[in-house]
Formats: structure tokens, C-alpha cells, sequence
């Protein structure tokens, strides 16, 4: 088995995956993996924030318009119950104030925010910074999952991928690790260098 087949193996499962969301291009599995991205676009365990995107989305806080019609209170404690604490409260805030964003300026549909960007990379992080807690690290984030549904973001691997990529011996240029494997296995291989890297 190759390195890189290997890598895949046994870190290649998506954080969109593992909380549950089928990405397609669609609006409510892309504005699940916003929620996603909001929750950990802070110093937080990964699994703690797939945790708490699943808490929410068993709950029906799948849409923009659901998130927003929730009361603060109610996201406090699917947080809580997901042991996501210490930020439980500026994100809840986060996650009505982003529904209400996304309602208001996309119409609860992240394909207009792509099409405001003109689909170019740059752009979407640019945009995607407006939505509460996402920074620069949220934006990639969102970007790196996004790929398997987005082509123009492809290949998309951040500085934490990259570096993981250079430790294991790897290409650490996005086009030599794009080389390595299939378009749609480029958002699979993303994650698994940043799931190598903190394991």
C-alpha cells in the first residue's frame, strides 16, 4: 500500500463526514458545514465541534432559518450536552447572528456567495470571513471540505495540511499533493493530513 493510500486509510474521513453531513451542492448541506466550520473555527478539540454539529443537527438546526428561529438558550444547551463549554454562549450567539447573515444576504443559500465571490477561491475566503467567528482559519476550513463540491477550490490544502505533508515525506506544494490522487479524493486527503498532524 502506498503512503498516501495509507494516509487515506486510516485518516481520510472528512470533518463533514464525521458529523453526519452528505456535502452536495446544495443549500442545507452547505450551510451545515458553515455551522460546522463556526464551531471550529476556535481553539476547540475537532471531535468536540463535530460532536456539537451533531447535537444541533439532531435537533433540526439544519437551516439557516431554523438555526435562526431557535432561542439562544436552546443552542446554549445542545452545546452543552456536546460538552462544548467555555464558548457555548458567543457561539450560540455566533450561530443566530451567521442564520440571520445568511438569510439576509444569500437568502439561506451558499451557492450566492459563491456566485457574489465569481466562484474565485480568494474571494470565498473572503466573504466567508464576514459570518461570525470565521476567521482565516475558518475559511479554510470551509474551503478544504468544500472542494469535493466546489472544483474551483480544488486543490485546497491549508498550512497545517501542507507542513503535515512535508513531515511525512510528501509533495508540500497543493498541485504536486493534487497529483497524488483522484479530484474528489482531494478533499478526503486534505483532512487526513490535518488528522495526521493531530494524532
Amino acid at each position: 500500500m502506498t503512503a498516501v493510500a495509507d494516509l487515506l486509510d486510516r485518516h481520510g474521513t472528512t470533518y463533514a463526514e464525521q458529523a453526519g453531513i452528505r456535502l452536495r451542492d446544495t443549500p442545507a448541506p452547505l450551510y451545515r458545514l458553515l455551522v460546522l466550520t463556526q464551531l471550529c473555527a476556535i481553539r476547540i478539540r475537532a471531535d468536540t465541534a463535530v460532536a456539537a454539529a451533531r447535537e444541533l443537527f439532531a435537533a433540526e438546526l439544519r437551516t439557516p432559518r431554523a438555526m435562526a428561529d431557535s432561542t439562544w438558550q436552546h443552542r446554549v444547551d445542545l452545546l452543552g450536552r456536546a460538552h462544548y463549554v467555555r464558548y457555548d454562549e458567543s457561539t450560540a450567539t455566533a450561530l443566530g447572528e451567521g442564520a440571520e447573515l445568511v438569510r439576509r444576504r444569500w437568502r439561506g443559500d451558499l451557492r450566492r456567495l459563491r456566485e457574489e465571490a465569481g466562484r474565485d477561491p480568494a474571494a470565498i475566503g473572503r466573504l466567508l470571513r464576514e459570518v461570525p467567528r470565521i476567521g482565516p482559519v475558518g475559511a479554510d476550513v470551509f474551503r478544504r471540505e468544500a472542494q469535493l463540491v466546489w472544483p474551483e477550490l480544488r486543490p485546497f490544502f491549508d498550512r497545517r495540511a501542507l507542513t503535515a505533508a512535508a513531515g511525512l515525506g510528501l509533495p508540500h506544494s497543493p498541485d504536486a499533493l493534487a497529483a497524488l490522487v483522484p479530484g474528489d479524493d482531494l478533499a478526503r486527503l486534505s483532512a487526513a493530513l490535518v488528522r495526521s498532524a493531530l494524532s
